[in-house]
């Protein structure tokens, strides 16, 4: 398999590539199964509980319905205030002389790397992308900090997809000289206990390329700081120049994680106004996780480990399809729960789901939602490690265990509750429900009805924090999409019913079925 320097020169030199007859999904083990199924348990107990005490207790549902629909607006109001935070230290770190900063901060620190010994390792996994989109990346990537001299490029390729060595062969040589290596592996189809996707296929590679660095070229694994990334991710221009700092000068830098902000702006006009609604409020939620200090944050999509820290896990797990927060816990067991996240706030630009047809476009970023929501394995992922390493602080490892639980059990037996809880028993019991004239007065009603109306205005609140931070239009906005955005906003609970609340639901029953998911790459343009 072809490797190629940063300086011109072609080696035959073979990084992975392999073959195996076994297929089919790994099935986990009883105990694995009956933990993955919580998420989706509580989730069918607490629809039967809202179905039941809106028969027999219509009032205590609907109690509980208003003080989560408090809870979620108190969340939104949170939210709002770190993502104003956040937008602001995105200016302020923009204009950061990262190597000034290293010099001033790192003079009589003995535990500093030399800011010219930091090598960056960048994985790019990718099945059936388009040339096009791949060879953005990767111009992306050539015009980083001194990419030509501490940048190796991996890209990480699927040997069941057709011509995928030729496809490595085409962009390493339009792309030669212009990194310190850029090389591929070839991740084999079949392997014994893997599932096809992103962990398993950047696992291959990650394996591969520290075979080829470390173990071959004499690199010190100490000085390597690894990138992962979705195949579309176009990285901040100081990205690796602020993490060069933050590698170099942190003395924990081996039990440490650096996150990016995720902004769905690589396609954002070309996408329809409901869909730039939604991914409005995910970006501004994966902000508000990185700079509110009241939350912890969880690596999402791209994100960066040092190499001696991936090597010591075991790299990613080949049996999981969210493989992003998988990672993140598997190494804050293995790190002595030392484990932190580091934000660096300098967003990346990532591609939203699409497709030529209103069908295909929802089809599209439901399966998408669905993939991530797989992540609601993690919850009994964590129980599971907990009881392997009872050396590590309870403490620490439940406040690992409900920042993860969250969310999803919020997505799943808290929409529920929140949704059925608070409409079956009006439905059940029209009496219930005062009149207009007086519908203030019963502070129930009040509490749900301002909750939605807030979560709805911070839906407005997101989307402009969004438009203020979007690239230049590439067309001028007609009028059928003026209307689609305001209609957008009134249907902002229907949407996420659709790509949020549904998904979630469906991965949550497959799981507690003891399902499984197929890795699906989604339609990005």
């Amino acid at each position: 398999m072809p490797y190629q320097s940063g300086g011109g020169r072609r080696n035959n030199v073979q990084i992975g590539v392999g073959r195996s007859l076994w297929g089919g999904a790994p099935q986990p083990p009883i105990s694995e199964r009956v933990l993955d199924g919580i998420p989706g348990c509580l989730a069918w107990l607490a629809l039967l509980f809202s179905v039941a005490s809106a028969l027999a207790f219509p009032r205590v549902v609907l109690t509980i319905s208003a003080l989560l629909g408090a809870y979620s607006a108190l969340r939104f109001i949170l939210a709002g205030i770190a993502n104003v935070s956040g937008m602001r230290r995105i200016r302020q770190w923009e204009k950061i002389d990262w190597k000034a900063r290293y010099t001033a901060e790192s003079a009589g620190k003995t535990d500093a790397l030399a800011w010219d010994a930091v090598k960056f390792l960048v994985i790019v996994p990718n099945y059936t992308e388009a040339l096009s989109i791949l060879r953005r990346t990767l111009e992306n990537l050539a015009r980083q900090y001194e990419a030509g001299t501490r940048m190796t490029v991996v890209l990480a390729m699927e040997a069941a997809e057709q011509n995928a060595a030729q496809k490595a062969e085409t962009l390493i040589a339009e792309f030669s000289g212009r990194f310190e290596h850029i090389m591929y592996a070839i991740h084999p189809r079949g392997l014994p206990g893997e599932m096809r996707g992103k962990s398993s296929n950047q696992a291959w590679a990650a394996r591969q390329a520290k075979r080829r660095l470390v173990d071959e070229l004499g690199y010190d694994i100490n000085q390597i700081v690894i990138s992962t990334m979705d195949a579309d991710t176009m990285w901040h221009p100081q990205y690796f120049y602020a993490l060069t700092y933050h590698f170099a000068i942190t003395a924990q830098r081996y039990t440490r994680v650096w996150q990016s902000p995720i902004r769905y702006h690589g396609n954002i006009w070309d996408i329809s106004p409901p869909m730039r609604l939604v991914n409005a409020y995910s970006g501004a939620f994966e902000l508000a996780y990185l700079a509110a200090p009241w939350w912890q944050a969880i690596p999402i999509s791209s994100y960066s480990y040092s190499l001696r820290l991936l090597d010591a896990s075991g790299y990613w797990d080949t049996d999981v399809i969210a493989e992003d927060a998988h990672m993140y816990i598997k190494a804050f067991f293995c790190s002595d729960a030392e484990l932190e996240l580091v934000p660096i706030f300098l967003p990346f630009l990532a591609t939203a789901t699409t497709g030529e047809t209103v069908w295909e476009v929802v089809k599209s970023r439901y399966q998408q939602t669905l993939r991530h929501a797989w992540g609601s394995k993690e919850v009994g992922y964590i129980l599971a490690r907990m009881m392997e390493h009872p050396e590590i602080s309870t403490w620490l490892s439940l406040k690992l265990l409900i920042r993860v639980a969250h969310d999803i059990l919020l997505a799943g037996a808290g929409w529920m509750i929140l949704t059925v809880g608070s409409q079956l028993p009006i439905l059940f019991n029209p009496g219930l429900v005062p009149p207009l004239s007086q519908l203030t007065t019963d502070p129930i009603y009040t509490v749900l009805v301002a909750a939605g109306g807030l979560v709805i205005v911070l839906g407005i609140v997101f989307w402009a924090q969004d438009v203020a931070s979007r690239p230049p239009r590439t067309q001028p906005i007609t009028l059928r999409e003026r209307l689609l955005t305001l209609v957008s906003f009134p249907l902002l609970p229907i949407l996420t019913l659709i790509f949020v609340a549904l998904p979630v639901l469906h991965a949550q029953t497959r799981l507690l079925l003891g399902g499984s998911l197929q890795y699906q790459v989604a339609r990005k343009i």
